[in-house]
This record gives structure tokens, sequence and C-alpha cells, in this order.
């Protein structure tokens, strides 16, 4: 059994076309693919999703709390960082064809293992579809269709393209109680199993894709979903939280390699780029060790302004909420660095030019920039992660919980959903709010899930995505979906580019 690729190249770009990879057989048929192998790969795909480019990109640095300034020359990259943050990329950005490609080739490879001809278990069965159903949702998040090739169709057949309805109805098939059911029952606390998919992992994702589901259908930004539909986030929470989930006192304790309670689906990828993309090239690793940080990404003062605290210092003990962290003069800080930074023995870290290294709130813009230009994020610490374990959490409980919250208010139970946000915050040690609206649900899943890869979706969902914000001006309300790949249009003419672009 051989596998078949066809490369397309354009110019000096040369990808595989992920249309084009099929398994031939003896007779010429589809006789199944190994499915333990194929599983194992298609759990290293959705690890892709642990880096700091491609998918990553797309969800997080197109949002309102990540950036990628250039300074000097570093982080110029041709602009791919800066026009994804200022809503100007088009249909050759190369995180978008690189991610498109990724997402649709793991689809491809599921639906082989899902085939009958592949002979899976029902336990393995459920494993390929609660993955498929993970891809075809971000796919359609990102770009509103999905090219479709079933395992049968050879290289000369173009993939069909699921309309937003045939999708959304596959995802919900994929996430069936039926299927759920044949997955194994994992709790919390142990780190080899949530690595694999589970009930709880299926149920969080039941949740996710509920939630969205009429943005995932075409409604517009910031329009009220159903009812039904919030019914079935509220009782998929409530399924994650009787399998043992729990919310953590130890907010940065949840990203050290140490197994915890909030932690549902993890990913085999190493949280390297999480660590390292904000930190200054003086910030090494341990002592002795002279290589230190990228220096690239940051967020704004907008942004940091969301958290509980004093705006002058986050210095331990400042008046802050817990999970904006703090910048000691021992060490590296947690969540929030701004200011002055110190290394291990309490000395001042200077820049490259011995200026010393005080992270500022603002940045002159996107370019232009120097070298201590932005407040940087850590959420993931090299104290907790040297070794960089293969940990990065992709499905955390408190991000269910604020879905339960998000549906109640949808549904108009403001009190309900108060409650349950302020039950939050007082473990991150925030103070209760008095009211809840829409405006402050997102806001409170922007104090927890800054930089853990949903910020994007959550704006889309509240309609914010096409305002203005520092270092983006561009209100084009069909930047809500990235464009179809040229490369993709030119090779499946059933693509349709999507509007505006």
């Amino acid at each position: 059994m051989g596998l078949s690729v066809v490369a397309w190249s354009c110019t000096d770009l040369e990808v595989e076309e992920i249309d084009s990879v099929v398994i031939d057989s003896p007779d010429g048929g589809f006789n199944g693919v190994d499915v333990a192998p194929n599983l194992t790969d298609s759990y290293n795909r959705v690890a892709n999703l642990g880096g700091q480019d491609n998918t990553y990109a797309l969800m997080e640095v197109s949002s309102d709390e990540l950036l990628v300034p250039t300074r000097g020359t570093d982080w110029g990259d041709n602009g791919v960082w800066r026009t994804l943050h200022q809503h100007t990329w088009d249909a050759t950005h190369q995180f978008n064809l690189t991610a498109w490609n990724d997402r649709n080739a793991a689809v491809f490879v599921l639906n082989q293992i899902i085939d009958p001809a592949s002979d899976a278990t029902p336990a393995q069965l459920a494993e390929a579809k609660f993955l498929r159903a993970l891809n075809m949702f971000i796919i359609m998040d990102l770009w509103g269709q999905v090219p479709f090739r079933e395992a049968t169709d050879g290289v000369d057949v173009n993939p069909s393209v699921l309309s937003r309805e045939e999708a959304v109805a596959l995802i919900e098939e994929d996430l069936s109680a039926e299927n759920i059911a044949n997955l194994p029952a994992i709790g919390p606390g142990n780190d080899a199993q949530i690595l694999r998919a589970s009930q709880a992992a299926a149920n969080f994702l039941k949740a996710k894709v509920y939630l969205n589901k009429h943005i995932l259908l075409g409604a517009a930004p910031g329009s009220t979903p159903d009812n039904a539909d919030m019914d079935v986030v509220i009782a998929s929470v409530n399924a994650v939280t009787n399998a043992g989930f729990a919310l953590e006192e130890n907010y940065f304790g949840i990203f050290d390699p140490a197994p915890d309670n909030e932690s549902i689906f993890t990913i085999n990828r190493d949280a390297g780029s999480r660590i390292w993309n904000g930190l200054h090239y003086n910030h090494n690793a341990f002592e002795g060790n002279t290589a230190g940080g990228w220096n690239g990404f940051t967020t704004t003062a907008e942004f940091y302004a969301l958290f509980e605290g004093s705006s002058d210092s986050n210095a331990p003990g400042s008046g802050q909420e817990t999970r904006r962290g703090y910048v000691p003069t021992d060490g590296y800080g947690f969540g929030f660095l701004v200011g002055q930074q110190y290394g291990y023995e309490g000395q001042q870290l200077t820049t490259r030019s011995g200026a010393p290294l005080v992270f500022t709130k603002e940045l002159p813009g996107l370019t232009g920039n120097g070298e201590a230009s932005g407040i940087r994020i850590l959420k993931y610490h090299p104290e907790n992660g040297g070794a960089f374990p293969n940990r990065q959490i992709l499905f955390r409980y408190a991000d269910a919980v604020l879905m339960k919250a998000e549906a109640e208010l949808w549904k108009g139970n403001s009190e309900e959903a108060l409650t349950i946000v302020n039950e939050l915050r007082e473990i991150r040690g925030a103070s209760d709010l008095t009211s809840l609206d829409v405006t402050e649900m997102l806001n409170e899943r922007g104090r927890e899930m800054y930089i853990e890869f949903w910020r994007r979706q959550d704006q889309i969902r509240f309609g914010t995505f096409t305002n203005t914000w520092p270092y983006k001006d561009n209100t084009e309300e069909f930047r809500v979906l990235f464009p179809i790949p040229s490369l993709a249009i030119s090779t499946n003419p059933n693509l349709i580019q999507n509007p505006g672009y």
C-alpha cells in the first residue's frame, strides 16, 4: 500500500496540495488504513496548534490581545505578523495557507480512519470522530466552508465543498451522545490520558461548538444564539463538571508540568514558543545559559487595563488580581511583564545596548519599536517548565465554566451568570462584579483565557472583531472570515472565494 502525493507549485512556493493525498491499493480501490498509527498522526497534527504561527497566529494575533511589532528588522518577516493585527491580510498570506492545508489534511486522514474499510474499533472510531469534529470546527470558524474528500475518492476527483449547514451537521453527528459514550471516561490529573480524546474533552468541544453554532451557520457577529443551543452548552459543561474537573486555586500553577484539575485536553507540544516569543534576548533560561528570549509578542496597554489593580505597578502586592501576575525583583515575572525586569540574582536586566530593560505599556506603532517596547505575557514559565515538557493545554475547565456563564447570560439569566463569574473571580483574587452584560462577559473571558487560542473567536461571537483597537483601524466586516488561499482556489473549482477577497 503506497502513499501518493501530488505537489503543486506556484513561482517559488511549493506546498502539498492536501486534496491530492490518496491511498493506493493493488486493485486501485481503497482498502483502508492502519488505524493506530494514523490516529497517532492525527493527534500530532492537532499538536501543530501549539506553535506561534499558522493557526495560532490566525486565532490570536488577529485579535485585540496580541500583536507582534517589528523591532528594527526583527519580526519584520515581510509583514506577515503586522497584517494579521491590522486586518489587511489577503489570500496569499503564508500562515493562512499553511493553516488551511494543516487542518484540511487532518480531516482527510480522519476520513480514511472513519471509512468502514479501515475497520476501526468503536473506541478508535469515536476518537477519530472527535478529532474530525475539532478540525472541522476550526476550519468552519476560520473560513466558513469545508472541502471534503471521501476516503474512496481518487486524485482525479475534486473535493466537494460542504455548506455551512452540512458541515455543522457532520460536526454534531461526530459529537453525538453515542460517539461520546465510546470514549474513555477520564477525569483530571493524568497527563498521559488527557493527551487523548475523552468523554470530558468531547463534551467540552460540544459546548464550544454549540456556543458558536449560530455564527458557524452564518448569523451576524454579536447576534443572540438560540436558547436550545445554549441548553446544550450548559448540559455539556455540566457533564465535564461531573467528570471531576474543577477550578484550581493557583492560577499560574495550572501551566506548570504537574497534573492539575483544570486541564481537560492537552496537546503533545512543548511550550517553548509560549515562553520565549515575548521574553527579551537577555531573559536567559537559567544561570550560565546565553540563549534568551525572542523579543516579539506583546499586548496593548488597553488590554492590560482590563485587569483589576494599580495601573502604575505590577510588582508583587500592588493590589492586582491574580491573573494579571506580577514582576518580582528576584527573577522573571508571571502574567503581564511591565516596567523594569530583573534577573534571578536581583540584577536589573538591560537591553543589548546596556540601557535598563523597562518594558513600556505603549508602543510607537507596529514598526519603529525599540527592544523594550510593549508589555509581554508569560503564562508558561521557565521556572515551571524549563525542560519544555510536551504539554500545552487546549481545553481548560475555567473556559467551560465561562461558557456556561455566557450561555446563561444569552438566555437572559444574568443573575445566574453573574454568580458563576463571581465564583471564578473570587478564586482568582478579584473583587465581585456588581452586574454582568455582554461587554463584561467578553472582558472576563479575556482576563481568564488570554493567549489560550480563543480570543478571535470570542470577539467575533460578541461582535467586536471588526471594531477599531490599538494599531488597527480596519473595520471591514468580511474579515470575520479568512480568505480561501489562492492556491486552493486554483486547484479546486468547487471552492468559492469568501466575500471581500
